[in-house]
């Protein structure tokens, strides 16, 4: 079996005395698409903001592409591979739906400080190849004709599927989203999961899923983690998960016999 792409090895953070992820074994591999799912307060916004930098693990070890990325700033995590989507949308609301994408295009330039500040030959070459690779992104997804407006002019939909073009501007390997389909109608979800599949089909990604929609979560992910205090309680298929008693339990809030 190869590698995994992430792997989580026994970590564990703590706020004073909050425990809030305890011991956590858990790793995703190449192009994999991963459900991580808990009830509120569960750890899973923690553990996203472990993996991308926000934090550093008490104890215990996180590898990316077999590399440990502990300790990192969250720009070096997101330059190596890993980018990331949020609960509440985070755009660049000032700036035109291009230039949100053209702004995750500078993790990669190799101009710097003097070729902005000069314009040189270089700088402008780059900057031309940015706006080509950022209009061609936009393209695949639908947002080329509105390039030129105000990002907060979208439709929340389209603020939704502009915030996943620009994490893909920073050339990830894996994708984290934060609950995407928080504030969507039926419609909206329905066509998030044809987007993420198609996302991770197009530029052959893994990603991680933290949503509380169980329906989306149930219908594109190829395996789940469950999460509860902080610890994982459960990990499987679709179907496996939702057999598993200590699932419904923590869900319900009640224990149900093995045999239900």
């Amino acid at each position: 079996m190869s590698a995994a792409l992430l792997d989580l090895r026994n970590v564990t953070i703590r706020f004073g005395g909050l425990v809030a992820v305890s011991d956590l074994d858990f790793h995703i591999n190449a192009g994999e698409l991963v459900g991580l799912i808990g009830p509120n307060g569960a750890g899973k916004t923690t553990i996203f903001n472990l993996i991308t930098g926000v934090y550093s693990p008490s104890a215990g070890g996180i590898c990316f592409d077999g590399v440990s990325v502990e300790g990192r700033r969250a720009y070096q995590i997101t330059a190596r591979g890993i980018a990331r989507t949020f609960q509440n949308i985070r755009l660049f609301s000032s700036l035109s739906v291009l230039d949100n994408v053209r702004a995750a295009f500078n993790l990669h330039l190799e101009g710097g400080f003097l070729g902005a500040l000069f314009r040189g030959k270089r700088f402008v070459a780059e900057e031309a190849e940015v706006e080509k690779k950022a209009l061609e992104l936009l393209e695949i997804f639908g947002l080329d004709s509105v390039c030129d407006l105000p990002c907060r002019s979208l439709s929340y939909g389209d603020q939704r599927r502009l915030e996943i073009v620009r994490a893909l501007a920073t050339r990830p390997r894996l994708l984290l989203l934060d609950e995407p389909a928080a504030g969507m109608n039926a419609t909206e979800k329905v066509e998030l999961m044809k987007l993420i599949r198609f996302t991770q089909e197009r530029f052959g990604l893994a990603v991680l899923l933290v949503e509380h929609d169980m329906k989306v979560v149930m219908g594109i992910c190829q395996r789940i983690a469950v999460v509860e205090y902080g610890c994982k309680i459960a990990e499987g298929t679709p179907e496996e998960i939702q057999r598993n008693p200590k699932v419904i339990a923590a869900y319900l809030g009640e224990e149900v016999p093995d045999h239900a």
